[in-house]
């Protein structure tokens, strides 16, 4: 094989002087077009569920059935309705469908509906074998043909009559055979072999292969047809962009079928065709030659000094025609491609990245493959588009292709909205997989690599690559490592990291780490949003400081809605929402239905304020690379992860608009850092403010106003100017300090910051309260924490009383006690092990009379913070279907319960409201508790508090558990071994069997054994301990072997009062001592696990 390195500028020159000779040249070139064949339409077809097609020489027989291509075998009625017996490609963790009794009706045969995804109609996971005559036209001999499977899924092998073409396994490229040979003029028989099961481990959870998105499809999709050029032709045509040098570097691979040497000429034209202007670059002709094996031509062509730059707002493509022609013993032999190019470059500048030198600040969101209509993703340029368009609505410039490559059209539309993509090789490397332990993914993985690259390498919008997601493997530091070297080695035309997640490792053109982001993996009730006060000034950048190259925020948000059932009907496809269908029969079971849109809206409301407050931590950390939502629009498998604001198709869903989303997802985003949201009259709001400019050029000046407002009434206005300011950065502007004093209270206002002649604005709500509240109660009502015979007798007169207990009075269910934090549920309980919090947030009547000296929406605002973090509420499961809650607490969806944050009810003769927040403790502290106090109290003394439900006092002691042997006995962990910071030694005595104290883990967890203390308030006797394995249906840390030891003085502890081995189950393991025991200090040391893992986990221990 020939290689030829030329420099152009010389032939330009020469060109340009003949350049109505070759404009007339090139008209002959059209004739080297490569010839096609459409293959769409009828295909015979079959199933073969034994794989024995290839033994048994398949393509040499007329297959039976008929079916459509481009398409799949399911979503036209072949393969099996789905069982109990399906066997999915993907990682099912909460696996209470198979055995709840909730879920029995779904189990039953013509009626299975699972909860973990979107079902398909049929589901088959096997080979099917597609086949179709062809009539190949005389004019092609001579000719190379190629048959073209644009998005085969997956392994396909290839006949022509009795010969074997090859095989092809690639996910995220077309599959292409060279099938000259066979392929002779007359008529033929095509027959292709697709095989849908994983021979490579590509992760059964990865978006190219797994039920939870796309669905495991059969078929091919796409463009299916055979072309025909001259036997020397342009094999492959890269354009690498030098913008500092307006130039191109082409690089282009000739194929050769002649046997023979040759020679020719190349001939380059370019032209923009979609900027604001046109611009011709004048075109060259430059002498190639080939060996026998074909031959490389590299050259430089120059495209002039007022050449037009692809960028995010400016997506300016170019068209390269490359037309080669030559001669092989006397016949002219000819071949033209096209491709499509952008001018840019982009590279790492400090801790972000930059396209054309400008600093970028990646505004991104995930593309999981999901498309509920067909299951495999378009292949067209227009829905790729509205896609993209609908994401730029929101603010959004990127996005990121999780654990997949989408077909070319997605890039083609990127190119021209101007989106840059993050794109993944198809690989989720774990639960079951690994990377750099010798699998066969790892050799996989360099032959995808090459293969994404040579068809979409061109694609200005593909500026970033990794291998997948969220690897696993021993070896995974030093393998990737070297695979991102490789990949540097193939193409250097966009960045590479390792994977998405982690692991961020030296060889890393930037990093996608979740660490800066409010919510952590199990973060529960410890993440920000959930522990500390409401405020706009925390940020990253202690993290990004530590880094040594440009961060994107890995996944952020995961916050859920209730879901749209609303939006079932559109499902007319091979995916159908039978997950939905459950959810919804929950519902109507609890009496709950009518309250599906209320829950919808008010959960929304909440999801997208908790989504601003996590893209606004972002922009304003100073040099962040970017973020990655997961997600504007909802994914709908892992257990059914409602975590958008838009549906799986893209649609809104009523709470948020574009507009609005825009404000604080946008390319200008004007920021205010609030210390605090909570206010009393006798403050002063101060926040500083900052502009988030990303836009095309720095800011030369502005002006920034400002204005603080309740409802449509100016309270306090004001402008600041800026100086110039950098694109690419949040910068500082200015400070706000308006004295609260005389303002309206309690109220809630409104604090927004305009950029003066632009539509760029954004808000904030804070609270003002009275400073001083009375919160004493009135002589006619009887405060109670507890249903106790001096409430009764209250109530049995006729009197009123107000119920306050507090939190761990309040009686869970068999599930546990429900947890709230202020946020919405993140990502879902099913995925996340039931992890807190378990609701989406309040919905009232904001007109109701028991809110009405309490400023509040429907729906959760900042406020409400104070009030249900870390409550527990009202479990009014059985109540009548007609019984209402004043403030609601919405279920997760997978329960549906009728839970109460505020109650009332006629009880005996006198009447109860009873609220399940903590409005007694701290008051001085606590303006908001305060104010919902005074709220509730005047309703009660006014006439309008008139319950309509009777209830006994059965029914009220209900709600109420009575203190458990562990409180009375005063029992708290005083010392553990260890203890990871989400799971600290105190859960296993909160009296939940849900919460669960749990040993650290990764690389530095300290091995066996393990141990906590317990001390109790003063001695007890003992006749046993209970200890109750973890309830979320993981294994990780139970407990094997245990000893128990007693201690008078908690230092000295002797011998075990009892050794033994636990069973491998999660059922309750009662352990009776030998004999009743004084018991001052207890030590519980697990000495060994079931597993290899050196960690330990218990969700309760309880004595008796």
């Amino acid at each position: 094989m020939m290689t030829q390195h030329l420099n152009l500028k010389g032939a330009q020159r020469l060109a340009v002087g003949f350049f109505g000779c070759i404009v007339f040249a090139l008209a002959n070139f059209y004739a080297g077009a490569a010839e096609r064949i459409n293959l769409a339409g009828t295909w015979r077809f079959e199933l073969d569920r034994q794989d024995a097609g290839v033994g048994e020489g398949w393509h040499g027989r007329v297959l039976k059935e008929r079916l459509r291509l481009p398409g799949s075998l399911q979503e036209q009625g072949f393969g099996d309705p789905v069982t109990m017996e399906t066997q999915w490609t993907g990682q099912i963790i909460d696996r209470s469908f198979f055995k709840d009794e909730r879920y029995a009706p779904y189990r039953q045969p013509g009626n299975i509906k699972v909860p973990f995804w979107l079902q398909p109609e049929r589901h088959y996971v096997g080979v099917a074998w597609y086949q179709r005559e062809v009539e190949i036209p005389a004019s092609w001999q001579g000719k190379r043909v190629v048959l073209r499977l644009e998005r085969p899924h997956w392994e396909t092998t290839v006949w022509v009559d009795e010969r074997r073409i090859g095989s092809r396994n690639s996910l995220g490229t077309p599959h292409e055979y060279d099938c000259t040979a066979a392929l002779t003029p007359g008529r033929h028989r095509l027959t292709v072999r697709v095989d849908n099961r994983l021979h490579v481990e590509v992760g059964i959870n990865a978006h190219s292969v797994s039920d939870h998105t796309q669905g495991n499809w059969n078929g091919i999709v796409g463009v299916l047809e055979l072309t025909a050029t001259d036997p020397v032709w342009l094999d492959d045509l890269q354009v690498y962009p030098d913008v500092a040098r307006r130039r191109a570097v082409i690089k282009a691979r000739l194929g050769n079928l002649t046997g023979r040497s040759g020679s020719g000429t190349l001939t380059l034209t370019a032209r923009s065709y979609n900027g604001p202007r046109q611009h011709r670059v004048p075109p060259v002709t430059v002498p190639v030659s080939w060996t026998p094996e074909g031959g490389v031509v590299e050259c430089e062509y120059e495209m002039e000094e007022d050449a037009l730059l692809w960028d995010e707002f400016s997506p300016v493509l170019y068209e390269l025609t490359a037309a080669l022609e030559g001669r092989d013993e006397g016949r002219v032999l000819r071949h033209q491609r096209e491709v499509s190019f952008g001018l840019r470059e982009v590279k790492r500048q400090g801790t972000q990245i930059a396209l054309n030198g400008r600093k970028l600040f990646l505004r991104g969101t995930l593309e999981c493959n999901i498309f509920p209509l067909t299951g495999y993703p378009p292949t067209d340029v227009a829905a790729w588009k509205r896609i993209m368009r609908i994401c730029q609505a929101h603010g959004l410039n990127h996005l990121r292709f999780h654990s997949h490559t989408p077909p070319e059209a997605a890039f083609q539309a990127a190119d021209e909205t101007g989106m840059l993509l993050y794109v993944e090789a198809g690989v989720w490397a774990n639960s079951g997989s690994s990377v750099g332990d010798g699998r066969k993914v790892d050799a996989w993985l360099h032959e995808e690599a090459a293969r994404i690259f040579r068809v979409l390498g061109n694609h200005p919008s593909f500026i970033m690559f990794s291998a997948g997601n969220e690897p696993a493997g021993k070896n995974q530091n030093r393998w990737l490592g070297d695979f991102i070297n490789y990949c540097k080695g193939l193409d250097t035309r966009r960045l590479y990291t390792s994977g998405a997640g982690w692991p961020m490792i030296p060889e890393n053109d930037f990093h996608i780490t979740p660490e800066p982001r409010i919510q952590a993996w199990g973060g529960g009730l410890n993440s920000r949003i959930n522990a500390r006060p409401p405020e706009t000034v925390t940020d990253y950048r202690a993290f990004i400081q530590r880094a040594a190259a440009p961060v994107v925020s890995h996944e952020i948000g995961q916050w859920c809605v209730f879901p749209n059932f609303a939006e079932m009907p559109k499902y007319k496809g091979w995916l159908k929402p039978k997950n939905f269908e459950i959810f919804q029969d929950f519902l109507k079971q609890n009496g709950l239905a009518p309250m599906a849109r209320a829950f919808l809206l008010a959960s929304g409301k909440l999801q997208a304020l908790c989504y601003k407050e996590d893209i606004e931590s972002a922009i304003r950390t100073p040099g962040m690379g970017g973020f990655e939502l997961l997600d504007l629009h909802d994914f709908p498998g892992q257990g059914t992860a409602l975590v958008g604001v838009l549906d799986p198709f893209w649609d809104g869903k009523g709470y948020i608009t574009a507009a609005e989303y825009h404000r604080f997802a946008g390319p200008v985003v004007p920021i205010a850092r609030l210390p605090r949201r909570i206010f009393t009259t006798e403050d002063t709001l101060q926040a500083g403010v900052e502009l988030g400019w990303f836009a095309p050029q720095d800011l030369p000046q502005g002006v920034v106003r400002w204005r603080l407002r309740q409802g449509k009434r100016e309270l306090a206005t004001g402008t600041m100017f800026t100086g110039p300011l950098p694109t690419g950065i949040c910068s500082p502007v200015g400070q706000i300090e308006v004295p609260l004093k005389g303002m309206p209270a309690p109220a809630k206002l409104n604090l927004e910051l305009a950029v003066e002649g632009t539509p760029y604005a954004n808000d904030w709500d804070v609270w003002v309260y009275p400073a001083k509240v009375d919160v004493s109660v009135p002589q006619d009502i009887h405060w109670a924490t507890d249903l106790d015979s001096a409430a009764l007798a209250v109530l049995e007169r006729g009197g009123k009383v107000l119920l306050n207990p507090p939190p761990s009075a309040i009686r869970g269910d068999a599930l546990g006690r429900v947890q709230i934090g202020f946020s919405s549920i993140f990502w879902n309980t099913a995925w996340t092990r039931r992890q807190a919090p378990h609701t989406l947030g309040i919905y009232c009547d904001p007109r109701h009379p028991a809110l009405a000296d309490f400023p509040t929406e429907y729906h959760s605002n900042w406020q409400w913070w104070e009030l249900v973090s870390r409550a527990h509420p009202f479990v009014l499961t059985g109540t009548e279907a007609t019984f209402r809650p004043l403030v609601y607490a919405i279920d997760d969806w997978f329960t549906s319960r009728k839970l109460g944050l505020i109650i009332e009810a006629q009880v005996g003769r006198g009447r109860l409201l009873a609220c399940a927040m903590d409005l007694n403790t701290d008051l001085e502290q606590r303006p908001v508790a305060r104010q919902l106090r005074r709220s509730l109290l005047n309703y009660m003394s006014g006439p309008r508090f008139k319950p309509a439900h009777r209830w006994t006092p059965a029914d009220v002691q209900k709600l109420l558990r009575p203190p458990s042997l562990m409180e009375k006995l005063g029992v708290r962990v005083s010392r553990v071994s260890s203890e990871h910071p989400q799971h600290p030694g105190k859960l296993v005595v909160d009296g939940d069997v849900q919460t669960l104290w749990h040993t650290p883990w990764g690389e530095e967890a300290p091995a066996f054994p393990h141990w906590l203390v317990l001390e109790f308030q003063q001695s007890a006797t003992l006749r046993g301990v209970t200890l109750t394995p973890r309830q979320d249906n993981n294994k990780n840390g139970w407990i094997r072997e245990f000893a128990i030891y007693t201690s008078s003085d908690g230092q000295n502890w002797g011998t075990p009062l009892m050794r033994g081995t636990l069973s491998a189950d999660a059922n309750p393991k009662e352990l009776t001592f030998p004999a009743p025991v004084q018991v001052r200090y207890l030590k519980l040391e697990a000495v060994s696990g079931f597993d290899r893992q050196p960690f330990a986990s218990l969700a309760e221990l309880t004595v008796w």
